[in-house]
C-alpha cells in the first residue's frame, strides 16, 4: 500500500467521523479512541474507499501501445490522454495512423459533401468506469493533405437494453 498525502487526509477525516460517532455511544475517552483506531481502517477500506471509487471518474492511464490498442478496444480510454494531450498522431500520414491504430471504425460526416468523408476517421475508446456513466468515449482524426491535422475527443450516449 502506498501512503500518499491524500490517503492520510482521508484517513484522518474517517477517523474523526468514527470518533465522533463512537463518542455519542460511550463517553470514556480511552475506549472511544481504541474503538475508533480499530474501526477506522475497516470503515475506510470497506465503506468510504469503495464509494469514492464508484462515484469518482478516476481511471488508470497507460502509455500508448499499438498492440494493446488493437487487442483490447474496450480499454482504449486508458491510452487516450497520451494521444490527445501529447498530440502523438499530429503530422502522421494515413498509412502511419493505420499501422498504429488499425483501420478506422467509421468515417465522420462532412457537411460540405453531405456524406461520410474518408478524411475524418473515428475510433471508439470504450466506456470509462464509474457509476451512472453511459457516455462512450470516441476520438475523431481529421486529415488534411493526407496528414493528421486535428484530434477531437467527443462522447456518444450509449443505451443499454
Amino acid at each position: 500500500m502506498i501512503v500518499t498525502p491524500l490517503f492520510v487526509v482521508f484517513l484522518v477525516i474517517v477517523f474523526i467521523l468514527v470518533w465522533l460517532f463512537i463518542n455519542t455511544i460511550d463517553k470514556r475517552k480511552w475506549l472511544t479512541i481504541l474503538v475508533s483506531l480499530v474501526l477506522t481502517p475497516i470503515v475506510y477500506f470497506y465503506l468510504f474507499y469503495p464509494m469514492l471509487n464508484i462515484f469518482s471518474s478516476y481511471h488508470h492511464e497507460k502509455h500508448f501501445d499499438d498492440e494493446a490498442w488493437k487487442d483490447k478496444p474496450s480499454l482504449r480510454y486508458e491510452m487516450s490522454n497520451e494521444i490527445i494531450d501529447d498530440s502523438l498522431l499530429i503530422g502522421k500520414t494515413k498509412a502511419e495512423v493505420e499501422t498504429l491504430l488499425g483501420n478506422p471504425e467509421w468515417f465522420g460526416w462532412d457537411e460540405n459533401l453531405k456524406a461520410n468523408s474518408n478524411h475524418k476517421w473515428n475510433y471508439n475508446l470504450g466506456l470509462e468506469p464509474g457509476a451512472f456513466n453511459n457516455m462512450q468515449e470516441c476520438i475523431e482524426l481529421k486529415f488534411r493533405n493526407n496528414k493528421v491535422e486535428l484530434i477531437k475527443p467527443y462522447q456518444l450516449e450509449k443505451t443499454f437494453e
